[in-house]
């Protein structure tokens, strides 16, 4: 281990301002502190389960969660949780920040260096020791969700591993080493949740009882990308907004590591692991939306989250990736598994790609694989069902769906760079159609492909990557789109 590494291991958080000068850094924990606090470590120690539930190891050798189902009983307390008082009914829009007027036209640096080779400039620069410990309520509401979302990940990972036999990973094109890298990948959520924990503190939300829609494997490998895919852009979309610079270093590293799982898990759904420029950025309450809808239960005082609960967009004709021919997706709903959001594409189908050993036809697991048929297209028909607000969802179906909106008027499409329109034509109660947009990042690179959210909107307003959470007042209800 080189002495960097070391450094970093055993760095203590930076003390009160007047403190005396910081003692030296104590060993690395090897058992769990009694208490955290400003002088907490980013310690090694992983976090035990503590849904109530033992673990069980099944034929294979795999363990998983002895339960995973709904919940039966009665919440004791509902919505989300709330602070002291509540300043306005939303978050207005303000000109630029009158300090944002560096314009560097020379190509070399203006002002003077504080040190060599170090322009001027940048957060966190100037030598003030590193706290790793949340900053603000929406650092702690953010890595909160953050942790929730690694728990599940962690159980998920898991479980299909345990579920499913040797013979049913086999035929679904996945042999003993892609079993092991997704072993790996499931370690690397017990690192993820013992770094979101420890930079948490005490009141860090547990693990919990999940409820999963797949039955067979190829399903449950379409529900992780899906499930990765919300927990990687609801991440970009608040971590340049944390208060804590420190905690943002640490969680951007974490969540590099998901992006490849999501790449992973496309590849191994016969999907190409890559189809756009950029990825995107979600606010929490998107990512919120579609976790919760797979929590059962969670321990008794387990922390409550802060985050917006949308109602239900279900598309009707979502694209069947394991379709040869995803254009002939029944138009009624029956081909994802589930009402949830993000459940996967109905494997068992007449028509699959997945055995199909035809250049640009077939699906099975894949390094890439080029589509002659899209799974979507410019000028697509999109039928949608949406649920009214009010439904009990999450853990122990304690928070209520909920939205500010108006009537819906528009389709928002969230990729890339981009946030785009257009038209809602409602034929029905909770019913309605739009045609699939064209639009462009740069050049003629398309704005909508990949696994992408979408929401019924009362207004087209205009937002960028940095402000997107704007919106969340005139979203009437959130969808998941798989467009390529």
């Amino acid at each position: 281990m080189s002495h960097s590494f070391v450094v970093v291991a055993a760095l203590l958080l930076a003390p009160a301002l007047g403190a005396p000068a910081p003692a030296p850094a104590p060993a690395p924990q090897v058992s769990a502190p009694a208490s955290f606090g400003p002088d907490s470590q980013i310690s090694a120690m992983i976090q035990p389960s503590t849904t109530g539930y033992r673990q069980e190891y099944l034929e294979n050798g795999y363990a998983t969660a002895t339960y995973h189902g709904t919940y039966t009983g009665t919440p004791t307390t509902t919505g989300a949780v709330n602070g002291p008082t509540t300043l306005a009914p939303s978050i207005g829009t303000l000109p630029p920040n009158p300090t944002a007027t560096y314009y560097n036209t020379k190509g070399a640096p203006l002002n003077p260096m504080p040190a060599p080779f170090v322009p001027a400039g940048g957060l966190g620069t100037n030598g003030t020791l590193p706290r790793y410990m949340v900053e603000s309520d929406f650092d702690f509401e953010s890595i909160a969700l953050g942790l929730y979302q690694e728990w599940i990940e962690l159980d998920l990972f898991h479980d299909g591993l345990a579920r499913f036999t040797d013979e049913e990973f086999t035929a679904a094109g996945l042999g003993p080493e892609a079993r092991s890298l997704i072993e790996f990948m499931a370690d690397q959520e017990t690192g993820h949740s013992t770094l979101l924990t420890n930079m948490l503190g005490p009141r860090a939300p547990k693990e919990c009882v999940y409820n999963y829609p797949y039955t067979t494997v190829r399903e449950w490998v379409d529900f992780m990308q899906r499930v990765t895919r919300f927990g990687e852009s609801g991440t970009w979309g608040f971590i340049n907004h944390l208060d804590s610079r420190e905690v943002a270093q640490l969680l951007s590293q974490s969540i590099a590591t998901e992006s490849r799982q999501q790449m992973i898990f496309r590849q191994m759904s016969g999907l190409t692991p890559m189809d756009v420029w950029f990825e995107n950025g979600w606010p929490q309450s998107w990512a919120w939306t579609m976790l919760a809808q797979y929590i059962s239960y969670c321990p008794e005082n387990t922390t409550r989250l802060a985050w917006q609960n949308f109602p239900t967009l279900r598309i009707l004709n979502n694209p069947n990736i394991n379709r040869y021919s995803p254009n002939d997706t029944a138009q009624d709903g029956s081909e994802t598994v589930g009402p949830r959001i993000t459940d996967p594409s109905r494997s068992n189908i007449t028509g699959s790609c997945e055995n199909l050993n035809v250049t640009g036809y077939g699906c099975g697991p894949a390094v890439a694989h080029n589509k002659s048929e899209p799974l979507s297209f410019v000028g697509r028909k999109v039928l949608f069902q949406w649920d009214a607000p009010g439904q009990a969802v999450g853990p122990n179906n304690s928070y209520v769906t909920s939205t500010e909106a108006g009537a819906p008027k528009f389709v928002g499409w969230s990729q890339q760079l981009n946030l785009t329109y257009s038209p809602l034509t409602v034929t029905g109660n909770n019913t309605g159609y739009t045609y699939q947009p064209e639009g462009f990042v740069y050049g003629n690179e398309g704005i909508i492909n990949g696994t992408m959210a979408v929401m019924l909107t009362d207004l087209d307003l205009f937002v960028t990557p940095f402000n997107v959470s704007l919106l969340n007042p005139h979203i009437v209800a959130l969808g998941l789109y798989q467009a390529g």
